[in-house]
């Protein structure tokens, strides 16, 4: 299936990928026809997803079953209305009719909106309204189901609520019942790659949610992330750890897996547990795994000695940076080698340690091929090595390559920033050295500014995360009358510690001698549990506002 986009699949070392690497996207391209029918018209046995819980439950689906359900689920959609352009909601956790959905919605030109269950009705109000939503297709939770109808009636364009599961409330209809009866046969219906496919929120760390649209053009991109950074298998077993309404869903649970005919495994568990997933990866013997930081920072507290990881081929780790301290201890106790990556939901991956670049643990990797990636300063000028500045992409007009964002829709101001002097600017702040390796500092907004310093949080959270009592950290700027903002570390202690004032002190005066002095947390607060996102990522900004607010 590759060779349909690319001139060449296997390269001697990096920098021949980075040379030679090149994209040819048919004209008409879409995912689901193109990519799902077709591995399905080629090997109908050919497995595409197996499906898991807690519970013992599992389910499996071939690239035949996903095209005969997503054929009855675009029969679904259309009888309801649903047509080329319009959007759709699917808040379905990692139900099987995640895949069903994403791809009956593909193959009839509308648009996809991934959404988490976390949403409040506030949040699906402003989503709804924002992007002229026309159906909700969502779980049956209760709490979220409540949630839904609550906010239904300030959403003006919704004009169908579907719901997967037992608990069907009045009004909406029930979606395994009704797409069933539908017909499995479906004329391919035409699109442009230029057309709109799939559209995420951003997190809103500087304001209100952005909406992210990518086009059909869009899966191709993630040939990067899943071949050659995740390094998946055509017939191995890939687990990515994500809820399905993150942008790391379409990174690991979809698109690049499928076009290397990997074999997706959806963990529709209810809360991450540490053992549970260990278990999970040796009952199926997994042969690729792709992690945020959080679950690798619990794996190394587990005993994992006693867990058989001889089928695993390749780890990857990414949503957050990966202290090195982690790094050095999976590897100890493992003998897997865990490879960054960094990317957004704005685009695939666009720095990595790909194959054949030496790890330096800590560091994002090199440039993805295809991207004309750099570090600018404020004026927009290419940094020295060494020097802080913001990540961009650079030359758009020659090359917009594959996989970067569209636009954020109907927002002038945010494209504005984005997109200026001829280059897409991520937002994010890193340093490169002088052997090309690129080093994540923070976002622009995560960044510390105190007494006329600059602090990234992730050196200090690196130097916090060697002290043999922290489980994990977040480092964030907290206001201070005096020098503006101060370094705060909210901190998880590992079992056995308790928090006391000494211990706040011995982690301060580590820290001092770990790393620059000036950068040692002043507020140290220790607490249970760190706010995350269901796909584990700490959410910094929450912190953030708290602090605030207390102040």
């Amino acid at each position: 299936m590759l060779e349909k986009f690319l001139d060449k699949i296997e390269f001697n070392g990096y920098e021949e990928m980075k040379r030679e690497y090149k994209v040819n996207v048919p004209d008409g391209f879409n995912f689901a026809y193109d990519i799902v029918d077709a591995w399905a018209e080629q090997d109908q046995s050919k497995l595409a997803l197996i499906w898991c819980d807690d519970f013992g439950n599992r389910k499996r689906y071939t690239f035949n079953d996903i095209k005969l359900l997503s054929n009855k689920a675009a029969n679904f959609f259309i009888s309801k209305g649903i047509k080329k352009g319009d959007t759709v909601m699917l808040i379905l956790k990692q139900r099987p009719e995640t895949w069903v959905s994403f791809v009956a919605l593909h193959k009839i030109g509308a648009v996809c909106i991934p959404a988490t269950f976390q949403l409040t009705p506030k949040d699906i109000i402003y989503r709804c309204n924002s992007a002229k939503v026309k159906m909700i297709v969502s779980v049956d939770d209760e709490g979220l189901v409540d949630y839904i109808n609550e906010a239904l009636p300030s959403c003006s364009t919704v004009e169908n609520y579907a719901i997967v599961g037992d608990n069907i409330c009045d009004g909406a209809i029930d979606f395994r019942k009704e797409y069933a009866k539908m017909s499995d046969a479906l004329e391919r219906i035409p699109n442009k790659n230029s057309d709109p496919m799939l559209m995420y929120f951003s997190s809103g760390t500087t304001g209100m949610p952005k909406m992210i649209l990518h086009t059909y053009t869009y899966p191709i991109g993630h040939i990067l992330t899943a071949k050659y950074w995740q390094r998946v298998i055509n017939g191995g077993l890939h687990l990515t750890m994500s809820d399905s309404g993150w942008a790391k869903f379409a990174w690991g649970k979809i698109y690049g897996q499928w076009i290397c005919g990997a074999v997706i495994v959806a963990y529709d568990n209810e809360k991450f547990n540490a053992k549970n997933t260990l278990d999970l990866i040796a009952e199926l013997r997994i042969d690729t795994f792709c992690a945020p930081a959080t679950i690798f920072r619990f794996f190394i507290k587990e005993d994992l000695e006693k867990y058989d990881f001889s089928s695993i081929k390749h780890c990857c780790v990414a949503g957050e940076p990966l202290n090195p301290e982690v790094f050095n201890q999976f590897k100890r106790l493992t003998g897997l080698t865990l490879t960054e990556g960094f990317g957004q939901s704005e685009t695939p991956v666009l720095l990595a340690n790909f194959e054949g670049i030496e790890i330096k643990p800590g560091s994002m990797g090199k440039p993805s091929p295809d991207y004309d990636i750099d570090i600018v300063d404020e004026d927009g000028n290419s940094c020295e090595d060494g020097d802080v500045g913001s990540v961009v992409i650079k030359n758009l007009d020659k090359h917009y390559p594959c996989g970067l964002l569209n636009c954020y829709l109907d927002d002038e101001n945010a494209n504005a920033k984005a997109f200026h002097d001829n280059m897409y600017d991520t937002g994010d702040m890193a340093w490169r050295d002088a052997e090309g390796y690129f080093w994540f500092e923070g976002r622009s907004d995560d960044v510390i500014k105190c007494s006329g310093y600059r602090i990234g949080p992730f050196e200090v959270e690196s130097a916090i995360m060697t002290h043999p009592s922290v489980l994990e950290c977040a480092v964030t700027a907290a206001p201070d009358p005096v020098r503006g903002q101060v370094v705060k570390a909210t901190i998880v202690l590992a079992r056995g510690y308790t928090p006391s004032d000494a211990l706040k002190k011995e982690i301060q005066n580590h820290v001092k001698h770990v790393t620059a002095p000036y950068k040692y947390p002043r507020i140290v607060d220790f607490v249970g549990e760190l706010p995350k996102t269901t796909s584990g990522k700490i959410m910094r900004k929450k912190i953030r506002n708290d602090d605030h607010a207390k102040q």
